[in-house]
């Protein structure tokens, strides 16, 4: 009886939480209607945070880039296939960095003739081809690891020196990208959270990698390929579930209920001539939305005055810095069929 009386609760407090998150919403909306922009950052804010995110992307490449030789040194000295499997996923972090670089750069740099509605997809496509590379050197240290193996290749041991040298390499190593960690984590932009993400996997595979090492060294070489296998299928993981995620924002799925609801009321009192509101779509464009909203005006208003209350809608729905573009469709009546009818058969 008292677990019920605690799963009652639990609801209760989620509906009252998505109670007060709606609200929050609403206000933001009159906001919107009442001073014309969205409260929070100021455009020299957003442009000071525009610098802070691309001096994070620098920091992580120079790092990455630094970090790589040091983890090649440490291969070399001890010859570790779990090691050079972390090594070869370092020389893949700055080829990745290279792309993640590069779809950054190309949507700062918009062509509204060849690319007439933005580049917002070159975000999430950046990422699904970093995720493929990663997935793709997982797959590469399975079928190694496997045949050393199969092989009876696995015998293995470090000297003194060797290991000194590969356990201060990669504890060096793991300290710099927890630090990275950190601080790429403190940014809301999705390519700054997938360097966040990469260096965190970094610290996963150099601890697995340096204690699959000192442990097929002091007890048997069996343990080295399996750790490294291990490193290889948690990538497959990791990078798999990230295609996942981002193949979402790539395919148009609809916005959150909860969204919806607040464009719909932004529209409801955007003017007090629109009489019903046939529909409120939004669905994603790469990591922005698409929105289309169906109001419906009087039969007889004049139709600059109709142009003018759609137009103004549209500017107010795009000042929203979830919005990439946002349709307006205006109609006199609202029972007709939808539109674009065929698009649900």
């Amino acid at each position: 009886m008292s677990l019920q009386c605690l799963g009652q609760e639990d609801n209760i407090a989620v509906y009252y939480q998505q109670q007060v998150e709606m609200l929050v919403g609403f206000n933001e909306m009159d906001a919107l209607a009442d001073r014309g922009f969205v409260p929070g950052m100021s455009k020299e804010e957003r442009e000071k945070l525009a610098r802070s995110e691309t001096t994070a992307i620098r920091i992580s490449n120079i790092a990455n880039m630094v970090l790589f030789a040091a983890k090649v040194y440490a291969s070399v000295k001890s010859g570790s296939l779990a090691i050079i499997a972390s090594t070869l996923d370092s020389l893949l972090d700055l080829l990745s960095g290279f792309i993640l670089w590069f779809t950054a750069f190309s949507m700062q740099t918009p062509n509204p003739y060849q690319y007439p509605i933005g580049k917002k997809r070159m975000q999430p496509l950046g990422i699904l081809v970093f995720a493929s590379v990663m997935a793709t050197l997982g797959l590469q240290i399975i079928l190694e690891s496997m045949r050393t193996l199969i092989s009876d290749e696995s015998d293995f041991s470090l000297t003194k020196e060797q290991e000194r040298w590969v356990i201060g390499i990669m504890v060096f190593v793991t300290l710099v990208k927890l630090v990275l960690v950190l601080y790429c984590r403190s940014f809301t932009n999705e390519i700054v959270k997938a360097y966040a993400q990469d260096h965190f996997f970094d610290v996963v595979t150099n601890i697995i990698g340096l204690v699959a090492a000192l442990l097929a060294n002091y007890f048997s070489g069996w343990i080295d390929p399996v750790g490294a296998m291990i490193l290889a299928l948690y990538t497959i993981r990791t990078w798999s579930m990230t295609v996942l995620e981002n193949v979402n924002s790539l395919i148009g799925k609809a916005a959150a209920p909860e969204y919806l609801q607040k464009l719909t009321y932004l529209c409801w009192n955007h003017h007090k001539a629109i009489k019903h509101i046939d529909t409120v779509r939004a669905y994603t464009f790469g990591s922005h939305y698409f929105v289309e909203v169906d109001i419906v005006l009087p039969a007889d208003m004049p139709l600059q005055e109709a142009h003018d209350i759609g137009e103004s809608l549209q500017e107010k729905l795009e000042l929203l810095p979830e919005i990439e573009r946002a349709f307006v469709h205006l109609d006199y009546e609202y029972s007709h069929k939808p539109e674009h009818a065929q698009a649900y058969l």
